[in-house]
């Protein structure tokens, strides 16, 4: 949502943005990895282009 990353990895994944956008909060809530996750993916995403 903020830094473009679930819609990235919805589309390398091929899987619907709903289900990851829910799959963060829910890792956020519950392991509290969600936002150190997030901020990897969006270090890859950057570096990838």
């Amino acid at each position: 949502m903020i830094l473009g990353v679930s819609g990235w990895l919805s589309e390398k994944l091929g899987w619907d943005v709903k289900v990851i956008r829910i799959a963060f909060v829910v890792s956020v809530l519950f392991f509290g990895a969600g936002i150190g996750l997030y901020l990897i993916l969006w270090i890859v995403k950057m570096f990838s282009k």
